[in-house]
């Protein structure tokens, strides 16, 4: 894993230090992220199967994108990276849909969850993504009310607020 360096933040999500992301994780400290949901014109979400490689979360299925908001970076200008970084992809674009406090079950991130329209193809990531998949959002509902351990917390949590919106 390479070195990143990562805003600390408060309770409110202001910035107080800045840390190296492996401190950040051994120390549970408060940080930030972003989660896009990238769906298809005919209403699919694409799932990315997580790297074996990862230290976190391996194997397991997540968010179209997702990634660390840097040091001194918004959460606005990290969303576009992350899609050219682990899809290979820009859209035109990304619709800023709700924030996610942080806690324990997310890993002390907050969280700002993005959505967009894009059909592919991509370019995943190596080091980031083993595999994609694209599935009806009834599967996904299917999937998340039934508890299924092969998807991340994170977006178990994240669907279900998106389905409540």
């Amino acid at each position: 894993m390479h070195f990143e360096l990562l805003d600390v933040v408060d309770v409110n999500d202001v910035v107080i230090k800045q840390r190296p992301r492996t401190q950040i994780h051994a120390e549970s400290l408060r940080h930030r992220a972003v989660h896009i949901l990238v769906f298809n014109d005919s209403g699919e979400l694409f799932l990315q199967k997580r790297s074996m490689k990862k230290d976190l979360n391996k194997g397991l299925w997540d968010t179209s994108a997702a990634g660390h908001v840097d040091a001194g970076e918004s959460y606005d200008s990290c969303a576009p990276r992350e899609l050219q970084e682990e899809l290979g992809v820009s859209v035109a674009a990304l619709q800023g849909l709700f924030k996610l406090d942080a806690s324990v079950d997310l890993g002390m991130e907050f969280i700002q969850v993005y959505a967009c329209q894009h059909n592919g193809p991509f370019v995943l990531a190596p080091e980031e993504i083993d595999e994609g998949c694209w599935l009806s959002p009834e599967s996904v509902d299917a999937r998340v009310a039934a508890d299924d351990p092969s998807l991340t917390l994170t977006f178990r949590i994240i669907w279900s607020r998106y389905r409540q919106s």
